[in-house]
């Protein structure tokens, strides 16, 4: 383990209490809401699944097994505060008992957000922070269509705060959807690049977790299944969005990916993408997949030995290397992946300016998510971090 001595700490392990996966499984939210005694679920999701009818169609299996339905698709990208509040009034007016999650990370975390104050009150921004709800959440299916970012079975909640634009990391074991469902049928239509960014962002998951300071046996196992997935499976899947091999791969990779981080945490990498998402509403694994070299670079130093077992994972050659060679062999391993995916380059592709990475590396030093990271960060490396990316 990079840091902690197992023999002398506790861990716990989060997960939903049921998941589902494999091709067609999404028609089984309607039974085991009814199973968990839903009357009327709000489903929440976002403006393109709802318009693709989507919604509709889960709409219908809950209807079927005698469930009311209502739809939300408020849900955005990067989901902010005024959408948990547009969510729970929603809620509220429909007479709702029961929530759906529909989506990516921001329909599960817009969700999770409309559970957290329809059940504890108050406002999400109450929520910031570690195990902040004190009652349990308003009960939650998540329904996962992108592979991943892993929300429909994290106790990770990520919303946006409209008058700073800081992303607030809401951890919380009561967040954890109680069913999660991964149907590699609904990710089959989902684009190259939306294909490639959500990848990279389960990569990332799994290398953060790997090298967290908090890692076990358990999310070491997880976590390198994941690379290796990932590593095989992700390039099929965005080559060719019908591959149902790889889309059904890359769901079990996510999955495991955010098994790893669920209970490992993460590191800078997301510490600094929520502020490049906060800042500037970019996609979340872009920012993930352009920082994601530049911190393994940082942290090299800190775990190389765990670096090596990385380029091995991602399937490089190792014989011969020293562990210092084969971990920055790993490294580069993860630049020609998200290259040859299609990701940016670097930061100065998506219009980051230079003026703002002093606030935003302020605001990384504050998130949670840093504290797992194998190497410490002062203000002025996180910054170079960021330089190093651009």
């Amino acid at each position: 383990m990079p840091v902690v001595n197992l023999a002398e700490t506790t861990f716990g392990f989060f997960i939903p209490s049921v998941t589902l996966m494999g091709p067609g499984c999404a028609k089984e939210v309607g039974p085991k809401a009814k199973e968990l005694g839903a009357k009327k679920a709000l489903i929440i999701t976002d403006a393109g699944l709802h318009k693709m009818g989507v919604s509709e169609k889960i709409a219908g299996y809950l209807k079927e097994a005698g469930v009311d339905v209502a739809i939300f698709p408020g849900a955005e990208p990067n989901p902010t505060d005024q959408n948990v509040a547009a969510g729970l009034k929603a809620f509220k007016d429909n007479g709702c008992d029961f929530l759906v999650s529909l989506g990516g990370g921001s329909s599960h975390d817009c969700a999770k957000g409309v559970g957290l104050v329809a059940a504890g009150g108050g406002n999400i921004r109450d929520y910031e922070g570690v195990n902040k709800s004190s009652v349990p959440l308003t009960p939650l299916i998540s329904i996962n269509t992108t592979a991943g970012t892993a929300s429909e079975m994290t106790r990770f909640c990520i919303i946006t705060n409209t008058d700073t634009h800081v992303k607030m990391a809401i951890v919380d074991w009561r967040v954890t959807p109680i069913v999660a469902i991964d149907d590699p049928i609904l990710m089959l239509g989902k684009p190259p690049a939306l294909t490639a960014a959500t990848g990279m962002d389960a990569l990332t998951h799994a290398v953060e977790a790997y090298v967290s300071t908090i890692a076990t046996p358990i999310t070491d196992a997880v976590a390198e299944k994941a690379i290796r997935l990932i590593a095989q499976w992700l390039r099929p899947a965005v080559a060719l969005g019908s591959n149902i091999a790889a889309r059904d791969a890359m769901c079990y990779a996510q999955y495991m990916a955010g098994m790893a981080f669920n209970n490992a945490s993460l590191g800078h990498v997301h510490a600094m993408a929520h502020q490049l998402g906060g800042f500037y509403n970019l996609p979340h694994g872009v920012c993930n997949a352009i920082l994601l070299p530049a911190v393994c670079d940082f942290n090299l130093i800190a775990c190389p030995d765990r670096y090596a077992d990385i380029a091995r994972f991602m399937g490089v050659p190792t014989e011969g290397l020293s562990i210092t060679e084969a971990a920055a062999a790993g490294i580069e391993a993860i630049r020609e992946l998200s290259a040859s995916i299609g990701i940016p380059s670097g930061l100065a592709e998506l219009n980051v300016k230079e003026a703002d990475l002093k606030t935003m590396a302020e605001n990384a030093m504050k998130d949670a998510c840093g504290l797992t990271n194998p190497r410490k960060a002062t203000l002025d490396q996180i910054i170079g971090i960021y330089k190093a990316a651009m």
